[in-house]
């Protein structure tokens, strides 16, 4: 029988837990709330305790998870989405909880993992995966590899700067990074400020979809320095796919229509014919991610 790896998935909502076949095939999900108030420590015990009674039909552990992992599978760095999340230990602390060879990742690099290998973008050379949710990363993929860089930091679009200067902090606490404004919360307190009312994002798609003017400029406008950011990253690189992820891509037209012209404006010809096509794994892209990556390593030491 192939091995399986035990992969985690730890975000700033919700921890997530199954076992993942060499094919991508993911069985036993479970899911349980994230302490994130509680501190790094606490974080931990609970990604365990949902994680541990899979541990014995492992032969490895991935781990995606919200903030910058070292090399070492440390958290580097977190904003404030997690309290007290940096300076803590994943790995090691996953390896003696659970009697198994850990690798932990960023959950963007996870979740571009799994697109690159058996998702959206599965048979490109090179890819841009981007995640749009609670926050914004992305994850830069070469034949199937995530590339994380020497710290650790490398694909973190979402601390680009925006093309504006509205004075918004991001979540890093540096301003008009692009996360202040096209992240799900940004596109709710814009709509907030515009409207009045205090509506999830989910509800704000639905009145765009029916032509409400304020929720059709907030997420216009979102959509568009969001476009603009993907065109200059996509300048620089020049992927062979753009894929988009996360829940704010659910939006479906109303964002991704103004996004995609502003990416077309503003890249240059080649990397603008390439098409930004959504994700296909949905949630579960990042344990299935972290699970091929932690396989990987395991079978021949690659990453």
């Amino acid at each position: 029988m192939s091995p399986l790896a035990l992969a985690v998935d730890i975000g700033g909502t919700k921890i997530a837990a199954g076992l993942v076949a060499a094919d991508g095939t993911l069985t036993d999900r479970r899911r349980t709330a994230t302490p994130a108030g509680a501190g790094g420590p606490a974080i931990m015990a609970a990604a365990v305790e949902l994680a541990r009674p899979l541990a014995a039909r492992a032969a490895a552990c991935g781990i995606g998870t919200a903030g910058v992992v070292d090399p070492a599978g440390r958290i580097a760095s977190a904003t404030s989405l997690l309290t007290g999340w940096a300076g803590t230990d994943v790995k090691g602390t996953a390896e003696r909880a659970l009697d198994l060879p850990a690798l932990v990742l960023n959950d963007c690099h996870a979740a571009g993992a799994a697109e690159a290998r058996v998702g959206a973008a599965r048979g490109a050379r090179t890819a841009l995966v981007v995640a749009v949710g609670t926050g914004i990363g992305a994850a830069w993929c070469e034949d199937g590899r995530v590339r994380t860089g020497r710290s650790g930091t490398c694909g973190s679009l979402g601390h680009l700067p925006a093309p504006t200067s509205a004075g918004l902090p991001c979540s890093c606490g540096a301003l008009d990074h692009i996360e202040a404004h096209a992240s799900g919360p940004a596109i709710e307190r814009a709509y907030r400020a515009a409207s009045g009312r205090n509506l999830p994002l989910a509800a704000i798609g639905r009145l765009a979809a029916d032509g409400e003017e304020p929720a059709v400029q907030a997420i216009a406008r979102a959509a568009a320095l969001l476009g603009r950011v993907l065109a200059g990253a996509a300048n620089l690189i020049d992927p062979d796919a753009v894929v988009v992820a996360g829940g704010v891509a659910l939006l479906g037209p109303v964002l991704l229509e103004p996004m995609g012209a502003a990416y077309r404006a503003e890249a240059l010809p080649a990397p603008g014919a390439v098409p930004i096509v959504p994700a296909v794994l949905g949630e579960d892209a990042a344990l299935v991610g972290a699970g091929l990556q932690a396989l990987s390593t395991l079978t021949n030491g690659a990453s």
